[in-house]
């Protein structure tokens, strides 16, 4: 009696691992192709599509993060290097722009996982928030502004403000800090750990190294 609980017991985690599998695996195909950013909203999305109702079962966002990476080594081998080089590229421009905000990289560029849907993500950094958008209109820079809801310890999540704007066909998404939120990163949204985020040294380092 033992013996047989003890097999439906290995048997039932067996499935349940192969179908978080199966989950974070077309959860990755819809962000990678569908440009989905949300991914809770593509676990749900993925989840209905394989026929499974029991939230349970969902991956946790590093499995979805590694099943992306995954993808995008077998199906996107051409175009999304191309893509990430791009907007690398492209945001070592917007920070040298923004320097003196002293402008830090996050996300999926500087992850490597960027694709033709991904947009440059920066953290900049000044007490007065008008003083970005001011730095912004006296170039010419058309923006949208946003706000954004972001972790700052386990505990507590803070808005910010965030101004979007088009840098050579790549959108650029920049949130505002306070400056002493340079000595303590956000928490990322996957691990909840600190947010990984390269300066603009760094980011010429990674350039310079894929040359």
């Amino acid at each position: 009696m033992r013996k047989t609980a003890e097999f439906h017991r290995i048997h039932a985690e067996g499935r349940a691992h192969q179908l978080r599998r199966r989950i974070a695996l077309e959860a990755a195909r819809l962000i990678s192709e569908q440009g989905i950013r949300d991914y809770r909203m593509a676990k749900r999305k993925a989840a209905q599509r394989i026929g499974v109702n029991d939230e349970g079962y969902l991956p946790r966002n590093r499995e979805v993060e590694d099943a992306l990476r995954e993808h995008q080594r077998l199906f996107r081998t051409g175009e999304q290097p191309r893509a990430q080089q791009f907007r690398l590229e492209t945001a070592r421009d917007a920070m040298r722009f923004l320097a003196r905000f002293e402008p830090r990289l996050v996300g999926p560029v500087l992850e490597g996982t960027a694709d033709v849907h991904s947009p440059v993500s920066l953290h900049v950094f000044d007490d007065t928030p008008e003083a970005v958008t001011g730095f912004l209109d006296d170039h010419g820079v058309a923006f949208e502004t946003r706000a954004r809801s972001v972790r700052v310890d386990r505990t507590r999540s803070v808005e910010f403000p965030v101004l979007l704007f088009d840098a050579g066909g790549v959108a650029v998404d920049v949130t505002v800090f306070p400056r002493n939120a340079l000595r303590q990163a956000p928490l990322d949204r996957i691990d909840e750990r600190p947010l990984q985020r390269a300066s603009l040294a760094a980011v010429e380092m990674m350039l310079a190294e894929n040359a």
